[in-house]
């Protein structure tokens, strides 16, 4: 048997497994990419218009540091430097949680030890995993190829290769960190702290350079996919770094794949302790959350400092550009372009947060589906208790990753805290009824638990390409974060927010009430 046998079953079997998650994460970043062109084009109608956003650019690192440098006036161009780096990190989020999943998740429940008992290779999952991120990489670069084909084929080309190849890269990288590490849950903060540093460095170097010459942005796979300048004279031969970088890790998770023996890891966990603060499930629920709820309370607050930080630079970039300033009055209201900033990017951060506490909440169906939430039911902990210390988690961190946020931007704008904090905080309650119906979804129909991801992904579509789009209002209003009062500046309105948050409360309930009564997943 060779260590490839039964990878086209394996592959098979993961596209099914994955056939809401990757459908509706590749059509959230195509369409994203592919929306950009029609608003730019009310945005900048004329050369004039693009030709002082280029200067306004050139001039504003802060801008830079955030979106990128721009290498040339076309759509095409401004389409690729306007969500390149973002369309490129969902790629890389969307293909680390696919090869996660399908290799040391599998271990780690030990449904791999089972498949592996069949006839399949040493090495049949691992790849039946980098084909799966592979293929809804390829259909990314497909779409984003097609769509964008008008606005010149090559420039398009370049685009949709490019982020197939980040999402590839982060593909091998999960690959390498789930060979080295016992834990599904640590191998994808892993892989997701190098995507931050990435991040990091690209926008640590684009601020320093209008032509991404720094060598921190040369440091940036994010950087790479920027210096691939589409629609802009483009590097094909960046593919070529790209495409070393891939096998030099799919290499290396190949070697390490073949010397550690199932289940195993080159870094071993360290035992914890059995009694003490893990004496109750929920200082269990804690000590497993605890690194996600860090992860994203220090990214939050470092969003906000850089997103307070531009505040005052708005006004000079939007200028007298009368369709950029009514993008962001739909986003954030109509109480003057420095509040409206202010709103439509805690909109943003709230929008961010919802993917935190349905990543939380669905640790319960992770810890059920794993057999892991047996042992400790077997105790004397009934399933609401078990239940409400994840919960806890998931929802009072939403609480606070959005406080550090709005501490954020009080750090980077220098101005009075309590607006920002009250109006990052008024997100809450958008926040806690994406996290109500995955709970909803966990209790009742733990097979369609995953379903939370895509509920997410459509609000995140919503808030980010419908009020550049001018949607109608019966689109908008499908998002909870629509009704929501526009703070800063806006009037609070108290009324939609109690409601959001009672509903938020009764699909809570309905939840647990369907998780008390049903059988546990086996």
């Amino acid at each position: 048997m060779t260590s490839l046998a039964g990878t086209g079953v394996l592959l098979r079997f993961n596209l099914r497994r994955d056939r809401l998650m990757i459908p509706v994460w590749v059509a959230v970043n195509a369409l994203m990419v592919l929306s950009m062109p029609s608003t730019l084009e009310g945005l900048y109608g004329t050369e004039a218009e693009r030709a002082d956003l280029l200067h306004q650019v050139a001039t504003n690192s802060s801008f830079r540091a955030l979106i990128g440098p721009v290498f040339g006036d076309s759509l095409g161009a401004l389409t690729a430097w306007r969500v390149g780096v973002y369309a490129g990190a969902l790629a890389a989020v969307t293909s680390l949680l696919i090869v996660v999943r399908h290799t040391r998740d599998e271990e780690e429940s030990g449904r791999q030890e089972l498949l592996s008992s069949g006839v399949v290779g040493r090495r049949a999952s691992l790849t039946a995993a980098l084909l799966a991120a592979a293929t809804a990489n390829a259909v990314l670069a497909l779409l984003v190829t097609a769509g964008l084909a008008g606005r010149g084929v090559a420039g398009a080309l370049a685009l949709g290769l490019g982020l197939g190849a980040v999402g590839m890269l982060f593909a091998t990288a999960a690959a390498v960190v789930a060979q080295l590490t016992e834990s599904a849950r640590l191998a994808r903060g892993l892989t997701a702290a190098v995507l931050g540093a990435a991040f990091v460095l690209r926008a640590a170097g684009d601020s320093v350079s209008t032509d991404g010459s720094s060598v921190l942005t040369w440091l940036s796979p994010l950087g790479w996919l920027s210096q691939l300048r589409p629609f802009a004279g483009e590097r094909w031969w960046l593919l070529g770094l790209f495409a070393a970088a891939v096998a030099a890790q799919g290499a290396l998770a190949y070697v390490l794949a073949g010397r550690r023996d199932l289940g195993m890891s080159f870094l071993p966990t360290r035992p914890g302790p059995a009694s003490g603060r893990l004496g109750t499930a929920s200082a269990l629920a804690w000590r497993l959350q605890r690194g996600g709820v860090l992860g994203w309370s220090t990214g939050f607050f470092l969003a906000g400092v850089v997103y307070g930080g531009l505040t005052d630079g708005v006004a000079d970039l939007v200028g007298d550009n009368e369709q950029a300033r009514e993008i962001f009055e739909r986003m954030g209201g109509r109480s003057g372009i420095t509040d409206a900033f202010l709103a439509s990017m805690t909109g943003m951060l709230g929008l961010l947060a919802a993917l935190f506490i349905v990543a939380a909440v669905l640790r319960l169906h992770g810890e059920e589906t794993s057999g892991r939430a047996e042992p400790v039911l077997a105790n004397a902990v009934g399933r609401l208790r078990w239940a409400t210390g994840h919960l806890v988690i998931a929802f009072g961190g939403s609480v606070l990753i959005m406080l550090l946020a709005g501490l954020g931007f009080a750090v980077g704008y220098g101005k009075e805290a309590g607006p920002i904090l009250g109006a990052c905080l008024v997100q809450v309650a958008g926040v806690w009824v994406i996290g109500g119906l995955t709970v909803l979804l966990y209790g009742l129909v733990p097979r369609l638990a995953p379903l939370a991801w895509g509920v997410a992904g459509a609000v995140l579509l919503i808030g980010w390409v419908g009020p550049a789009l001018d949607a109608p209002r019966a689109v908008l209003d499908l998002s909870p974060f629509s009704h929501l009062p526009k703070l800063p500046g806006g009037a609070m309105e108290w009324g939609p927010v109690l409601v959001l948050l009672a509903l938020a409360a009764a699909l809570v309930a309905g939840g647990l009430a369907g998780l008390r009564r049903r059988d546990l997943t086996t």
